[in-house]
């Protein structure tokens, strides 16, 4: 497949706005020096990294994605971390939402169905996170002491594309989360 020819997606659920400039603002307090911080815009979590696909496989995405089931959920972010190896800065879930690991699991669980090789760290092995800054150098972090909340009601197919300094995301189409009924 060539590079002119594919396209490089994954499906992620974005922050709003308010949670955005909170993580926006976190990461540049814990990242003063070395490292990139991610710009805003890019703040997202992964839930399946598919990789490259052809134009034609991307109608197929999106019909996987609609025919997803799955409930709206709080997410609070009120956990740290810090990948070594690869410099990665991050905020997370200590305990994750179960609609939050039924969504993942079951978009991975359609895709590989569909015969999508997907990234092994998606669907059940998901860590969520979102990535606050790369090639960060990091000693002790600090607890987060006032979660960072928002509702996710929608998820999203999105497109990588490459450039040297960083990457960006254009978001290709978006699938509603359904609110839980009340009992």
């Amino acid at each position: 497949m060539t590079e002119a020819h594919s396209h490089r997606v994954f499906f992620a659920l974005w922050p709003d706005h308010e949670a955005t400039s909170h993580l926006s603002a976190l990461a540049h307090e814990l990242t003063p020096r070395g490292g990139r911080v991610m710009h805003p815009a890019a703040l997202h979590l992964t839930l399946a990294f598919v990789g490259s696909v052809t134009p034609t496989q991307l109608p197929k995405l999106g019909e996987i994605a609609a025919g997803i089931r799955a409930e709206a959920f709080d997410l609070s972010l009120d956990r740290l971390g810090f990948w070594p190896q690869r410099g990665i800065l991050w905020a997370g879930c200590r305990e994750v939402p179960q609609p939050l690991r039924r969504l993942a699991a079951s978009l991975a669980d359609a895709l590989r169905a569909a015969g999508f090789t997907i990234d092994h760290r998606s669907g059940a092995d998901l860590v969520p996170h979102i990535t606050l800054a790369r090639r960060a150098r990091c000693g002790s972090l600090p607890r987060l002491e006032t979660p960072i909340l928002w509702r996710a009601s929608e998820f999203s197919l999105v497109e990588t594309r490459l450039h040297p300094s960083a990457a960006s995301y254009k978001t290709l189409a978006s699938f509603p989360l359904a609110e839980p009924e009340a009992v």
